[in-house]
């Protein structure tokens, strides 16, 4: 086992940090108390099975591991045989992170020339804008004396507070913000 070939002594073993399935990033309590206690550099070093264990695309992992790396924790991955102790480890991190900015550039890439792409066959992009009549009768309730506040309005007509809030500001049509899909 390379734990005791490398004379490393295991200071205590989390459960499993990654479950696989519909949880999301902000769902693995496991993995964020990891990051706390990294944070509060309770280890040296982070041994996982799998690389697939950390995280699930390369841009978290990437994200992750450049936190480990700010803290000066090392990281041995087990079936991937990387251990940042080494100097092959280090530059197969740095690798890493390479590819995972060569993805990012080529996704964001992507995305703008499917843009351009919608723009230049005439597709409306982002959200419809609200029915006139509704923006008329959001407009009476601003101007009302004494009105309620914008989130009591927007609640009241079924619209994101955003979409209110740009009311008052002349020759813009809001777009609308359908509060069940708004973060």
């Amino acid at each position: 086992m390379a734990r005791r070939r490398s004379g490393w002594v295991l200071a205590f073993q989390k459960k499993p940090i990654l479950r696989f399935g519909t949880r999301g990033r902000d769902k693995r309590p496991a993995f964020d108390k990891l990051c706390r206690d990294a944070a509060r550099r309770e280890f040296d070093m982070v041994m996982a099975w799998s690389v697939d264990r950390l995280g699930r695309s390369l841009q978290d992992l990437v994200g992750f591991l450049s936190e480990l790396h700010a803290l000066k924790i090392d990281l041995f991955l087990r079936q991937q045989g990387l251990d940042t102790t080494t100097p092959a480890g280090k530059a197969m991190f740095q690798m890493m992170g390479v590819f995972a900015e060569f993805e990012r550039a080529m996704i964001a890439e992507r995305v703008r020339a499917g843009l351009a792409r919608a723009r230049s066959e005439g597709k409306r992009l982002g959200r419809p804008p609200i029915a006139p009549a509704l923006e008329k009768r959001i407009r009476e309730a601003l101007a009302a004396p004494r009105r309620p506040g914008v989130r009591v309005i927007a609640k009241q007509f079924g619209v994101d507070p955003g979409t209110v809030h740009l009311m008052p500001q002349s020759g813009r049509r809001p777009q609308h913000h359908n509060r069940k899909n708004s973060t």
